[in-house]
């Protein structure tokens, strides 16, 4: 086992040698609805073309059920969350149910993984290393925790991640809570876990900008994906 994860490594380090052209796409606030088909007119141009997208945006307030999601994680019934203002939608990502919403970065790379590897492990390691050294830029000392995706500020988990992949080709991604209103977490258990939720405001105790967090995002998935931008 140790000599075919050796291999691997050495076969994704060797493939981030190569620089990968990247652009990006901007989609501000959004609907959730509209930004999914976002990502499915680019999943489908990046099938053909090869061209790798960093979608970011905001929603506003959601709970996204993965594919195993269930319901056992919801605190309050669907329709006394549906009167609160949030929406609920059922989407083709791993992962348990989150809460997506206003102040909190969503990044959705459209990424051909061809290009990183092919390995899914390893790319979702790297996705947390991005939002690792994105929290660092800040000053603010995040971790991962095997077994458990996502990025953690000590017990508190920052930024959740979960993505769906065809023929090779990722979509969804990752959510760091910036300024999110963290109250919306108490209508479920967030990813199926008894975990508390803290944003970047909260643990810094002012309010951030969000325009400088995705300037910093870009910089950091350049480095961890080695990124030409275009």
């Amino acid at each position: 086992m140790p000599q075919i994860n050796s291999l691997r490594e050495n076969k994704t380090e060797s493939l981030l040698q190569r620089e990968a052209s990247c652009r990006i796409c901007d989609l501000g606030l959004i609907e959730h609805a509209a930004a999914y088909q976002v990502q499915q007119n680019m999943l489908k141009e990046a099938l053909a073309t090869k061209i790798n997208t960093l979608i970011f945006c905001e929603h506003p307030p959601v709970l996204t059920l993965g594919r195993i999601a269930t319901e056992e994680h919801f605190l309050f019934s669907q329709k006394e969350i549906r009167e609160k203002g949030v929406q609920i939608v059922r989407i083709d990502r791993g992962g348990e149910v989150t809460f997506h919403g206003p102040g909190q970065l969503v990044i959705y790379p459209i990424f051909c993984l061809e290009d990183f590897g092919k390995d899914l492990k390893v790319y979702l390691k790297q996705l947390e290393q991005v939002a690792i050294d994105l929290l660092r830029c800040f000053d603010i000392l995040a971790h991962s925790i095997e077994g458990k995706r996502g990025v953690w500020v000590g017990n508190q988990k920052i930024a959740s991640i979960g993505i769906g992949v065809r023929k090779w080709i990722s979509f969804h991604g990752m959510a760091v809570n910036v300024n999110t209103d963290l109250n919306y977490f108490s209508l479920i258990k967030p990813c199926g876990l008894d975990v508390q939720m803290v944003s970047m405001e909260k643990f810094l105790n002012r309010r951030i900008v969000l325009k400088e967090v995705k300037a910093k995002a870009i910089q950091c998935f350049a480095k961890n994906f080695n990124l030409k931008f275009i």
